[in-house]
């Protein structure tokens, strides 16, 4: 079942916004989602919540430095997605123009597992021979690793972003804002972001030390593109901090001052930098680069945001692009097989989903979850086959069920069902026994009916209302494409009531529609929906400017129709 709602919107912030100086539709969007201030509006770096709010941060500066002085053998351990690629590059680049020795290592996931394992800290140890491993993206779950890395003598530094569990590893230093007592006000910053953060405590650390008295300090403003990519792609919530690290790398992608990796992705996805967004980023880049750590080796997305060699640039972006159109297809494959398995699945009688086959691929498990998430609007855990009995899942959630929390839930109450897990509130990973599947997906099923109500069930299609006649132009598309949406701060999603004026089936899969009110009429789409509407309707759709030969024209991209 789905419905539209529409936002609320607090009048007297939306008033105070517009008498602020913002456009007066943008200011009841701002106010809808929170927004009270204009100065949260500012996307200028100045405004950024300053480093020293995060624990620990000092303590990393230093301790960076001094190795860094002491020309100590770093190696960072990264991340399998966008986020710990970009996060790698990041740190990459910018350790090393601070004048690092600097190595990164990123095992096959599926040999060696997630976060900073013994296997991993083993395999690092032999390859790279560091005196200080850096991990970027994981790390915080990682107990057992830096415990291996302690008993061989090697000094690690934690940069996270994920939720903490009850202890800590034993790192020399841990750099996340989610870890206890650290009051850093944006916890949703990625991993990208957070490693962005260590390097200005530690430029400032070298600069109070005198190191830029001579020679100029390195410009870590030219990594925001990365930075932009990571949190885009990492699906965190766009709080104001974030959208200024957003903000900041698009302009330079539109300036065209991005890194070569970039520029080629952008290429080979044929998206245009010049009208860069966040939508490219989300769904054009971030999943060429998500798919070499889903199917074969991230070090491929990581040496193309690391090369400033073009032509290598474009070599790697290819191949990228190759290994997403094999991960569709294995998709593709996955979600049908999935719905096979799902022929009988009622969700009305069922709060959670959980699927497994033999025959899945442990890399693409969490977009499948995705897909089945978005289709049935239940919390989903797809399961593929892992080592010796073991099975991995990987688990996609709704709003208001916490992921991560409810498996902790389940692994309080039956210790035996669940090896690891980890994650987010939206987003989650866990190991079982194969043989614990059914057990598992009861006690899943049983925290569902337990947190969740019917009306928590119900799809919502959340809008902000009419729209004023004035602005169906391409002139205020422009306006709102030059803002920064995305999760936390959703796109913009107008209601209204049309009269139907003509529709048809288009390649069999999507409803064509010409739409009229107050006598203009518009031309609509409602991709992969082929049920027809009546005379009447009331749209929730989102404003697109479509350009066919030469001429650009106001088009609605239908999200939901409800036949009057």
């Amino acid at each position: 079942m789905t419905r539209i709602a529409i936002r609320p919107c607090p009048y007297r912030e939306s008033e105070m916004l517009r008498q602020g100086g913002v456009h007066p539709v943008l200011a009841r969007l701002y106010a809808a989602r929170g927004l009270t201030d204009p100065k949260e509006l500012s996307s200028e770096l100045a405004s950024m919540i300053p480093p020293a709010g995060l624990l620990h941060i000092d303590l990393a500066a230093v301790f960076l430095a001094d190795a860094i002085t002491a020309g100590k053998r770093m190696v960072i351990v990264a991340d399998y997605d966008c986020d710990g690629a970009t996060a790698c590059a990041v740190a990459l680049r910018g350790l090393k123009a601070m004048g690092a020795n600097i190595d990164f290592i990123v095992p096959n996931r599926f040999e060696y597992g997630y976060g900073l394992t013994p296997e991993i800290v083993e395999l690092t140890a032999r390859e790279k021979q560091p005196d200080i491993i850096i991990t970027v993206d994981n790390g915080i779950a990682s107990i057992d690793g830096v415990a291996e890395a302690n008993r061989r003598g090697i000094e690690v530094v934690v940069t996270d972003h994920h939720l903490p569990a009850d202890t800590l590893p034993a790192a020399r230093v841990i750099v996340n804002p989610n870890q206890p007592e650290c009051g850093f006000p944006s916890k949703h910053i990625a991993g990208v972001g957070v490693v962005f953060y260590v390097l200005l405590a530690l430029r400032a650390e070298f600069r109070k030390r005198g190191a830029y008295e001579t020679v100029p300090q390195p410009k870590l403003d030219a990594l925001l593109d990365l930075v932009a990519l990571g949190t885009v792609a990492d699906v965190v919530r766009l709080d104001p901090n974030n959208r200024i690290l957003v903000a900041q790398g698009l302009k330079r992608m539109r300036a065209g001052r991005m890194h070569a990796g970039v520029a080629a992705l952008f290429r080979v996805a044929g998206r245009e930098p010049r009208t860069a967004s966040p939508f490219d980023l989300g769904f054009a880049l971030g999943p060429r680069l998500n798919a070499a750590g889903r199917l074969e080796d991230m070090s491929l997305g990581i040496e193309c945001l690391i090369t400033d060699d073009e032509g290598r640039a474009w070599q790697l972006a290819q191949q990228l692009n190759e290994i997403n159109l094999k991960r569709r297809e294995i998709e593709a494959e996955m979600q049908d097989t999935a719905l096979l398995h799902l022929d009988a699945y009622e969700p009305a009688a069922s709060s959670t989903i959980c699927v497994f086959d033999d025959s899945w691929h442990q890399g693409v498990i969490g977009i499948v979850a995705s897909r089945l998430k978005e289709k049935f609007f239940r919390p989903t855990i797809t399961f593929a086959p892992g080592a010796d009995g073991w099975i991995k899942g990987s688990g996609r959630s709704i709003p208001g069920f916490h992921l991560r929390d409810a498996l902790d839930l389940v692994y309080k109450k039956a210790p035996t069902l669940i090896d690891k897990f980890g994650g987010h509130a939206m987003a989650a990973g866990l190991t079982i026994r194969a043989d614990a599947f059914d057990a598992f997906a009861a006690a899943f099923e049983e925290v569902g009916r337990s947190w969740l109500s019917q009306q928590q069930l119900e799809r919502v299609i959340e809008t902000d209302g009419p729209l004023e006649d004035a602005y169906y132009t391409t002139a205020f598309i422009e306006l709102m494409a030059g803002q920064v949406w995305g999760q936390g701060f959703a796109p913009p999603v107008f209601c209204d009531e049309f009269r139907v004026v003509s529709q048809r089936i288009l390649k069999e899969r999507h409803l064509k529609l010409v739409l009229e009110k107050n006598g203009a009429r518009y031309d609509a789409i409602w991709f992969s929906h082929v049920d027809s509407l009546g005379e009447r309707a009331k749209v929730a759709f989102r404003l697109d400017a479509n350009e066919y030969n030469g001429v650009t024209k106001v088009q609605l991209l239908v999200e939901h129709a409800e036949a009057m």
